[in-house]
């Protein structure tokens, strides 16, 4: 039978052309790749790690007693100035703890004791690159001083392109007053769950109006340890980073426009 040669060309330039649009369409899918890649991808991850706080280098993942001991494990950041956390934790409904004098120790004695509310008592003091907390702030629970939520704040000398410090804290909640595990000195003993008080902090801070974004950094810290009284503590080991504004109430109307 006779090759019909007008079909045979007709076929080889059909399969011609199925060839250039596969070859067009590869290269328009290396084209896509190429620029979500180069155009999104990449310049989305630049910006978050330009948008990290330079602190976060250097920083602890535990606070450390003034005998050196391994105390709260770190597990909230702030990155704002010192006035914008007094109006967001105040906002927040966490107030300012007392500083540790005679005073503030025989008020919280008594608050323990005879049930009555302390809501700014004291905390001991931690440490961190050096220096004890430079804030704390508390939530009391009940009627007395020995159940209560808490959290301290050092902060850091380096600042970010606009100029905050970051404040990173330990966030815990005391359960209980009773006798370390390593001193033997009175303390409070906190709940395991530190990851807990940490994502309530951050719950209470949204609810009040005084979060712009919240940054999760993983593996930062230890997945379980003990604290200075000798109390065990589990984690997920993730560190919150909050970039903080003020309050809808003291916000200024004009920058809202």
């Amino acid at each position: 039978m006779p090759i019909n040669s007008e079909r045979l060309s007709n076929r080889a330039a059909a399969r011609g052309r199925v060839g250039q649009r596969r070859l067009a369409l590869a290269a328009l899918g290396i084209f896509i790749v190429y620029f979500a890649v180069a155009y999104l991808l990449l310049p989305a991850g630049w910006r978050r790690y330009e948008r990290r706080h330079p602190a976060l280098g250097d920083a602890p993942p535990v606070a450390q007693t003034a005998n050196g001991i391994p105390a709260d494990p770190i597990n909230v950041g702030l990155v704002a100035t010192e006035e914008e956390i007094h109006l967001a934790l105040l906002a927040a409904k966490w107030f300012p703890a007392d500083p540790i004098t005679l005073r503030s120790s025989i008020r919280i004695a008594g608050s323990t004791v005879l049930h009555r509310s302390y809501e700014d008592a004291p905390v001991s003091s931690l440490f961190l690159w050096g220096h004890k907390q430079d804030l704390a702030f508390e939530q009391p629970v009940g009627h007395d001083a020995r159940r209560r939520h808490h959290v301290r704040f050092w902060r850091s000398d380096k600042l970010d392109a606009e100029g905050r410090p970051l404040w990173i804290g330990a966030a815990t909640f005391d359960v209980r007053v009773g006798f370390s595990h390593t001193t033997g000195q009175i303390t409070h003993h906190i709940s395991p769950d530190v990851d807990a008080e940490r994502d309530k902090l951050v719950a209470d801070l949204r609810r009040a109006g005084a979060v712009m974004s919240v940054e999760w950094i993983n593996r930062f810290g230890e997945r379980e340890g003990t604290n200075g009284g000798g109390d065990p503590y589990r984690s997920d080991g993730k560190l919150a980073v909050v970039w903080l504004i003020a309050p809808a109430a003291h916000r200024d109307p004009d920058e809202e426009r």
